[in-house]
């Protein structure tokens, strides 16, 4: 375990350069490796599920309750394929935006430094779930065109709170939802080793998400934060949308058509979204991003 090694102080932090020190601090002191610390050389054990069963987009449809067990199985590891294929776009899109954000910064800074230790975190969780995605026997699932090119888009012309908040809003869904795959015994121990890892280093992520969110919208004015209220929720519309492909009904020996319709009608599947951005919305509520509109789009997503 690496040692964090004190250093003088020779000028007054900012305060974000105090939460970027820390964050730094624990990075050296925990952090993994997914490569030696997943077992991927363990042929998948089809005995057990990919994710906890009450995470699938059918649990408590007819149509689960009409499935074996080992079709459910079989649905829960393609789902958690999925989430994770989604993960890897969307750590694709913050790897460029924080880029962005540093970009002819001063390199001494540790905030600087803390947001290459946060990009260095996403390369491994990308390499990482693209691993388990594998291994789960799914095929590369992708957004829908229109979310690709969303994404495009937003990368693109996101900055300060916009960006940072849509990090937040992607993490903290996954964080609640990893939270419970990683504890549930029925959960295929490699997929649980990942999801421990993502919750511990994605914590940093979340932190440091949250300390620039408010950061930036100390400087903005009234009609950009208004935009990038708008801006945000349609970004948490289009993520959490995506994080199931419907192939995944198809790839688990389901009927696609009928699967669909009756998960876009899962009430269960809506309240977990709901239970897992209570803290979301509050920390949302709190900075102002959850004007008339912006709540459109998160109601339209089932997160509040």
């Amino acid at each position: 375990m690496a040692l964090s090694i004190s250093r003088p102080e020779t000028r007054t932090q900012p305060a974000e350069e105090g939460v970027a020190r820390r964050l730094l601090d624990s990075s050296a002191q925990l952090s993994y490796d997914p490569l030696t610390e997943v077992d991927w050389e363990t042929p998948l054990d089809t005995g057990y599920h990919g994710a906890s069963p009450e995470w699938s987009t059918l649990y408590g449809t007819a149509y689960w309750n009409e499935m074996t067990e080992d079709q459910r199985k079989a649905l829960t590891r393609q789902e958690a394929a999925s989430v994770a294929s989604t993960g890897i776009w969307f750590e694709m899109i913050l790897q460029q935006m924080v880029l962005r954000d540093i970009y002819a910064k001063d390199p001494t800074d540790d905030t600087f430094q803390w947001a290459l230790t946060e990009i260095a975190d996403e390369c491994r969780h990308s390499i990482m779930f693209a691993r388990g995605a594998k291994k789960l026997g799914a095929p590369a699932y992708r957004p829908h065109r229109v979310a690709v090119e969303l994404g495009r888009l937003f990368k693109t012309v996101a900055f300060g709170e916009a960006a940072y908040a849509a990090i937040l809003v992607a993490e903290e869904v996954l964080d609640v939802m990893q939270r419970d795959w990683m504890r549930d015994e029925r959960v295929v121990p490699f997929v649980r080793t990942i999801n421990n890892i993502h919750v511990v280093e994605e914590s940093r992520h979340m932190k440091f998400a949250r300390d620039e969110t408010r950061k930036h919208l100390a400087r903005a004015g009234r009609v950009r934060r208004q935009t990038h209220a708008v801006l945000i929720a349609v970004a948490a519309y289009v993520i959490v949308t995506s994080m199931v492909n419907p192939k995944v009904y198809a790839n688990a020996g389901l009927d696609e058509e009928r699967a669909v319709r009756e998960a876009r009608a899962n009430e269960h599947h809506k309240a977990m979204l709901r239970s897992s951005c209570a803290g979301l919305m509050e920390f949302l509520g709190s900075v102002g991003l959850l004007t008339k509109p912006a709540l459109h789009w998160y109601k339209r997503a089932h997160l509040i």
